[in-house]
């Protein structure tokens, strides 16, 4: 019951992102859908970490070099996720208000996939391998 109702947390605060993001977009002042492209991160984001828990298989290590640079790849895209619309209201694509939603957007997204990978990604019987 414990894992529904964080599934349920994650998709509340899932929804509550992407709906900054598109307040970001659609409101009438802003109005520009450019923001939208960082659907892409959000996507790409997990896949450094699949890739890399595919590949090392000591679980029992605390590091290894393919976990860091696994690591190294996700911290550049969510870095890119947040520079990506302000180097847009920077060169004026879209308003410095668009530009905060989505940067608002962009830090409950990414919040929601860490706290998703936390909960369950332990390894435990209760993982998101079961979904």
């Amino acid at each position: 019951m414990a894992g529904v109702k964080a599934l349920v947390a994650l998709s509340f605060s899932g929804a509550i992102g992407l709906t900054f993001l598109m307040l970001g977009c659609a409101l009438e002042d802003y109005g520009v859908y450019w923001p939208l492209f960082v659907l892409i991160f959000y996507v790409i984001s997990p896949i450094p970490h699949f890739i890399a828990k595919r590949a090392t298989y000591d679980s029992d290590a605390t590091s290894s070099a393919c976990r860091e640079l696994a690591y190294f790849f996700t911290t550049g895209i969510v870095v890119s996720a947040f520079g990506f619309p302000v180097i847009l209201a920077r060169v004026s694509v879209i308003k410095w208000g668009a530009c905060g939603l989505v940067l608002a957007g962009n830090a409950v997204i990414f919040l929601t996939i860490q706290g998703f990978f936390l909960i369950f990604g332990r390894g435990d019987d209760f993982s998101w391998e079961q979904w």
